[in-house]
């Protein structure tokens, strides 16, 4: 091993890590590119071959104005998204005018022991320029101890209550399936209209 230090402490290089020390890394396991898709789901690839998955959700675009992009989990291959949930959310947002800024807790948005899907984003807009972008990560999916986390952070375009003056708004989301079944499937969609185009991307985290 070879470690150099500079005068300001900062190391130059590392050309091989110590004996029982490893880096993690992201191992790409599949895509998928909507193209007015009413759902993307993702039913194969989530096992116990990894402790962490991540989702990247990049340039997701609504096919309908004032829109919530979704997910839900399954536990029996994706015959069904159902899985019991508690969750919380809490936002930030700044307006493009700059006449509106805030940072709040959403209990509207927070559910308790609900099979529902779970909003990711609040009122997103499908104007030509507009998308949003984000990272979901799931945690020991197929452990069949213990519950199983999520957290979740997006960057939307949003247009809340069909304003005019466009928002910047950052979701904070985070949860739990309740339940001690493997989650094996997890399914992507908005609330109204379809998925119009937008790419996610799901990685295991070795």
């Amino acid at each position: 091993m070879s470690i150099n230090v500079c005068n300001d402490r900062s190391m130059a290089s590392i050309t091989s890590l110590p004996s029982g020390v490893s880096g993690s890394s992201l191992v790409l396991i599949s895509e998928q590119t909507a193209s007015s898709s009413s759902t993307i789901s993702f039913t194969s690839g989530i096992d116990s071959t990894y402790k962490e998955y991540i989702f990247k959700f990049i340039d997701i675009h609504p096919q309908t104005d004032i829109t919530r992009f979704s997910f839900n989990m399954s536990a029996d291959g994706g015959s069904n998204y159902n899985v019991t949930k508690t969750t919380t959310a809490s936002r930030a947002y700044h307006s493009e005018s700059g006449s509106e800024n805030s940072l709040s807790y959403f209990d509207d948005q927070d559910l308790a022991q609900a099979t529902s899907d779970k909003f990711l984003t609040y009122y997103s807009g499908n104007q030509n320029d507009a998308c949003n972008a984000g990272t979901l990560h799931l945690f020991d999916p197929s452990n069949t101890t213990f519950v199983k986390h999520f957290i979740c952070v997006i960057n939307e375009n949003s247009r809340e209550g069909g304003s005019s003056d466009p928002l910047i708004q950052k979701m904070f989301t985070a949860g739990y399936a309740n339940t001690t079944s493997a989650i094996n499937a997890v399914q992507f969609k908005m609330n109204s209209g379809n998925i119009d185009f937008g790419t996610i991307k799901m990685y295991g985290v070795v």
